[in-house]
């Protein structure tokens, strides 16, 4: 004689006395990366036909024929700059990356005068954002 309802009962997944295995986990649901807050600040710019260099709160950008490369403030060790050994009007920026890499990019002021004002403006805005650097 069978029990009242015990009647027939779909096979136990785990061992006797525990009930069915829980469904299957739902996934996470993907959230939005948040948006880098980027505090206002000075920025600078150099820019010729071929290669730019951007330096501003999110840190140094260099783009050379097409590319582009990213160094936020957190990766960046150090950051140097210089005029051209060869008496050409070129600005030399290198990013020194925590790991020990060097990244340069070589931009054309054309004129002397711009290379210096590009020298003053690039002081300033690197003081700020790296005044012990």
């Amino acid at each position: 004689m069978q029990q009242p309802g015990y009647g027939h009962q779909p096979p136990q997944a785990g061992p006797p006395g525990f009930g069915p295995p829980p469904p299957a986990y739902a996934p996470y649901p993907s959230f939005p990366a948040p948006a880098l807050q980027v505090p206002p600040g000075p920025d600078f710019l150099a820019a010729d036909r071929h290669n730019s260099v951007v330096v501003d709160a999110a840190g140094v950008s260099f783009e050379l024929l097409g590319m582009t490369a990213d160094f936020p403030w957190p990766v960046i060790r150090s950051v140097h700059y210089r005029e051209s050994p060869n008496g050409r009007t070129l600005l030399m920026v290198g990013v020194v990356h925590v790991d020990g890499r060097v990244y340069e990019c070589v931009v054309d002021a054309k004129r002397r005068e711009g290379l210096q004002e590009w020298f003053g403006q690039l002081a300033a805005v690197l003081g700020h954002y790296r005044p012990m650097g």
